[in-house]
């Protein structure tokens, strides 16, 4: 059986630009494409070569009315992984955002950030 691997995931924000910077500061990704969506979207790219985030937005979001852990089918985080888990926090922090969760069990340490737009983004070390 052939072994699927994920190439991205796509979340709604309030501001591509903000995001994608953001992603861009924290984990040293970049913008691979970005252009118009569906209903009068705009969506980017914003990732490695081989995997990445898609944002969208149309420019009119609302916002989110209820946790997503309790959300059937909400996106609960996006998983990151690091090499140096100390810097990704202080350019979390230098990006104004404020960490959370701090963890250390079998198999890595981790925390817990939200973004602009609440998503929450678990950064996580194996080293």
């Amino acid at each position: 059986m052939a072994t699927g691997t994920l190439e991205h995931v796509n979340i709604t924000v309030s501001d591509i630009d903000r995001t994608a910077r953001m992603l861009e500061r924290i984990f040293g990704w970049h913008v691979r494409w970005k252009g118009p969506s569906k209903d009068n979207g705009i969506t980017a790219h914003v990732g490695t070569d081989s995997a990445y985030i898609a944002l969208y937005s149309t420019g009119k979001t609302d916002a989110r009315d209820q946790a997503t852990y309790h959300t059937q089918g909400g996106l609960n985080h996006v998983g990151v992984l690091v090499d140096d888990l100390a810097a990704a926090e202080r350019r979390v922090l230098d990006a104004g955002l404020v960490t959370h969760s701090h963890q250390t069990y079998d198999p890595g340490s981790r925390f817990y950030f939200h973004d602009y737009d609440d998503v929450e983004y678990e950064v996580v070390s194996y080293a």
